[in-house]
């Protein structure tokens, strides 16, 4: 049986880490977000916003990153692993910024394929700014159109997530996988 890949995604501060976090606390397989860390490796080498200074350069992180992630993912002993973001969603954002990008950046979002994609749409009472996450709400609403038209432009057909409770969303998303 094939490993079902499952990707949760949204704009910044719709929930999903908390999601992941309890999928994780429900017993399933999940692999995190890894910008924070690509932001906090540039930060390390005295590159404070390296998604400014260089957005080419950190999107290229984030795709070597993201397709290692799906690789690693064939490495776990289950049926199904949640991903905190796909390869798409690089696209997505490099859209939102208008940054130009080669064939590099396409073919991986056409040839490495998801089995499921859940987006958490904008919620504005749990959105919160931290360190790293920069937008306003409105930009993070803007950013979540871009992902699910990215998403749907490489052959997906997204799941939006309703506003709910951290149990009553992940439940949403077990019961979709069920049906």
């Amino acid at each position: 049986m094939k490993k079902k890949k499952i990707v949760i995604t949204g704009g910044p501060g719709t929930g999903k880490s908390s999601i992941v976090h309890q999928l994780e606390n429900n017993g399933q397989t999940c692999l995190h977000e890894i910008s924070r860390e690509v932001i906090r490796e540039a930060q390390l080498h005295g590159i404070e916003q390296l998604f400014l200074e260089d957005p080419l350069l950190f999107s290229r992180k984030l795709l070597e990153g993201r397709i290692s992630q799906f690789h690693e993912a064939e490495d776990f002993p289950v049926n199904h692993i949640f991903i905190d973001r796909g390869i798409p969603d690089v696209l997505a954002y490099m859209d939102y910024f208008d940054t130009r990008y080669a064939e590099e950046f396409i073919a991986p979002c056409e040839n490495y394929r998801y089995d499921f994609i859940f987006i958490l749409p904008p919620w504005k009472s749990i959105y919160k700014s931290d360190n790293e996450r920069y937008e306003s709400f409105d930009e993070a609403s803007r950013i979540s159109e871009y992902l699910e038209t990215t998403y749907k432009i490489y052959g997906y057909q997204p799941v939006i997530v309703p506003e709910a409770s951290v149990e009553e969303r992940t439940n949403f998303i077990l019961n979709k996988l069920e049906n």
